[in-house]
């Protein structure tokens, strides 16, 4: 491992050109070659960003020695066979959220990581934000009490286009898997794996989901109430609620953001805020940095097993709200071809 992470990025949408503006941030880390289907979209991302190197697939990416590092950034679809190749090209892999398009492909890939003894994390990057952070360590405190549940919502307005991809069944498209995990990912990491799940759903004229809200089980009397929707923007807030206080995080919760600890009567015990510098992709990068370093396959932060649990959750939600992808074949989701 060199003394800087040098990053290969797979995909050449928004998401990768954030990450790549981010990774500049960090003195330890650079983007060194990116890939895509199309050689053409990775000499303008190349151009874009100063990347020195440029492939036309991501089996090329995948087999340059001068890579540590694969950011995996394609279509909800795409991720299982990208991340596939990156890990068969000996290469540590941070794949985008949702981890995979379903907990079938999850497994596969996780098996592949651990059985050649390679980095694996899906790039939930809210996880390692400050305020999330701070978080984490209050709640490990027990400030809060017991616990009693969670709220969270992710709402964005989109314009009705057959061809945008959160519209296409055929990319995965719907406001769960690009939206909702946000807050299904939040829960999980304050409540665990759930007991229940229960959601209902309004569809797109696709098919795929416009509107969707899940209620969790969890372990200890406690309970997650999460929505998530494409038509309409959403107040974008999270609280965490226990006996002897409660976190309301502030608009927009899941970038890095500020939250306040309230008591019972809503005394202020702390307030976080801190300077937002760049989107907040860098804190990922840096936890991959500081895995490889010391010689970790996995982020004890988000665990292979805790994504691989979302993933089997909103499988549960799509299984209830009768959305399956085209192609998918996964026990226990509906059959159906295009969308619902």
């Amino acid at each position: 491992m060199s003394d800087r992470i040098r990053w290969g990025v797979v995909g050449t949408g928004l998401i990768a050109s954030r990450f790549a503006r981010d990774l500049v941030l960090l003195d330890d880390a650079e983007v060194v070659a990116v890939g895509s289907r199309a050689l053409a979209t990775a000499d303008a991302f190349a151009e874009r960003f100063a990347v020195p190197r440029r492939y036309g697939s991501y089996e090329e990416l995948a087999a340059d020695p001068e890579v540590d590092a694969v950011y995996v950034s394609t279509p909800h679809p795409g991720h299982h066979a990208a991340t596939r190749i990156a890990l068969e090209g000996g290469k540590a892999v941070l794949c985008e959220k949702p981890f995979m398009l379903n907990a079938a492909e999850a497994d596969d890939v996780i098996a592949l990581a651990r059985e050649r003894g390679l980095f694996l994390m899906e790039a939930m990057w809210t996880r390692f934000v400050p305020h999330m952070v701070r978080i984490r360590e209050i709640l490990a405190a027990g400030t809060l009490g017991r616990l009693v549940g969670v709220q969270a919502d992710h709402g964005q307005w989109f314009a009705y286009d057959v061809e945008h991809r959160l519209f296409a069944p055929s990319l995965g498209g719907g406001a769960l898997l690009d939206l909702g995990v946000y807050p299904v990912s939040f829960a999980s990491s304050v409540l665990g794996t759930p007991i229940s799940v229960t959601a209902v759903s309004d569809p797109a004229e696709t098919g795929v989901d416009g509107q969707t809200t899940v209620v969790l089980r969890c372990a200890g009397s406690t309970q997650a109430v999460l929505t998530t929707t494409l038509w309409a923007v959403t107040p974008c807030r999270a609280t965490i609620v226990g006996t002897d206080a409660r976190i309301e995080v502030d608009p927009t919760w899941y970038v890095p953001t500020s939250f306040s600890v309230l008591s019972r009567d809503d005394e202020v015990l702390e307030r976080f805020e801190e300077p937002r510098v760049g989107h907040g992709l860098r804190y990922q990068a840096a936890e991959v940095g500081r895995c490889l370093r010391e010689g970790l396959t996995e982020s004890p932060v988000l665990s292979l097993d805790e994504s691989r649990s979302v993933m089997a959750t909103m499988d549960e939600v799509r299984r209830q709200i009768g959305l399956r992808y085209p192609g998918e074949d996964t026990p226990g989701l509906p059959a159906g071809g295009r969308g619902r």
